[in-house]
């Protein structure tokens, strides 16, 4: 009778090997199905939501200064005041103006004698055509030195370009200042043209088109402004490495806005086919590109990549790559691979 001891080791090699997934007549490796949830695809019309934050301001926002340097006589506004087109806001010392202008008037007096008497000359043939050509050319000279004194003149006092407020007041009376140092800034807020710049990045920026309707609200009004794109930049602004969309309010009544004033925007993108797929079966986004693993036959998986259209909070909207396929793997995506083999659980 033979010992069934014996075969006690070739059993609990079986044993072991059937715990590691293989077989002991081939030695071929059973593949482990992961489990998956799955959700079908259905394409819609999705509309991209952008949330941020921006200032009230006005568009035509404008730092005013004097032409040329000199000591500041006087300001006659100050911050928050309401001004009128072409209302004197501050002058400069026109002492020194006035001398050289008083001189160029001299000058001018000096040359016409000059040239009257070389042209009286000139047709006694005393005087030859050169004498007469340079009075003449002198004559000119000092005319335009007396052109550009008086133009001096006149922007030797600043005025306001629009009907608006005093924004900022930047220097004071006494004060020397040099051509073109900002002394007061204005804008045209009493026409009621307010806008909210914001800055979004280049992906928001190309999902956004003007006209593209908007929210604005903040903390210091309770109402909801329905609003709109007015513009956006074409280019990058350096300083804050963003690009600039300006928001213009449909209305704003009597609400209390000032420049500067913190707002909250969003903006609604136009609706467009697309998927919306849970956050978290995207992966690997980055730069308007991510990968999904989806699968058609419910048994195996394909990794795709898509082309994102925007992320939100609780999904993101996929704009091209899941065309033909029937469902989006939600949970089991970290343990997956191309041709995983997957086991649906609910």
């Amino acid at each position: 009778m033979n010992n069934p001891m014996k075969f006690y080791p070739i059993i609990l090699l079986l044993v072991l090997l059937s715990c590691k997934g293989e077989l002991p007549d081939n030695g071929l490796k059973i593949e482990e199905q992961i489990p998956v949830s799955l959700l079908s695809l259905s394409q819609g019309k999705g509309e991209s939501v952008i949330e941020t934050t921006g200032l009230f301001t006005t568009d035509d926002e404008t730092l005013l200064a004097f032409k040329n340097g000199g000591v500041i006589e006087r300001v006659y506004v100050k911050e928050g005041d309401l001004v009128k087109k072409g209302q004197l806001l501050a002058i400069l010392n026109m002492t020194e103006l006035n001398a050289k202008s008083a001189q160029a008037k001299l000058a001018v007096e000096k040359a016409e004698r000059d040239f009257k008497r070389a042209q009286k000359l000139y047709k006694d043939s005393v005087a030859t055509l050169e004498q007469f050509e340079n009075a003449k050319t002198y004559l000119d000279v000092v005319k335009e030195d007396l052109n550009t004194i008086q133009f001096n003149l006149r922007y030797s006092e600043i005025r306001a370009t629009t009907d608006g407020y005093v924004l900022l007041k930047l220097a004071n009376e006494g004060q020397i200042v040099g051509p073109g140092t900002p002394v007061v800034q204005i804008n045209g807020a009493k026409k009621g043209n307010w806008v909210v710049k914001i800055g979004v990045s280049d992906r928001q920026w190309a999902s956004i088109q003007e006209g593209d309707s908007a929210l604005i609200t903040a903390d210091a009004f309770s109402d909801v402004l329905p609003a709109k794109v007015l513009r956006k930049s074409e280019g990058l602004n350096p300083s804050t490495g963003t690009f600039t969309v300006q928001v213009q309010p449909n209305s704003i009544g009597k609400l209390p806005i000032a420049s500067g004033m913190f707002a909250k925007v969003k903006i609604f993108g136009k609706a467009t086919d697309s998927w919306e797929i849970p956050y978290e079966s995207l992966l690997d986004g980055d730069g308007g590109k991510g990968f999904i693993f989806v699968t058609d036959d419910n048994r195996t998986v394909k990794k795709v990549e898509v082309e994102i259209g925007d992320i939100q909070k609780d999904y993101v909207l996929i704009r091209s790559g899941l065309e033909g396929h029937h469902s989006v793997v939600v949970s089991g995506s970290p343990y997956l691979k191309e041709g995983s083999k997957i086991k649906i659980v609910k």
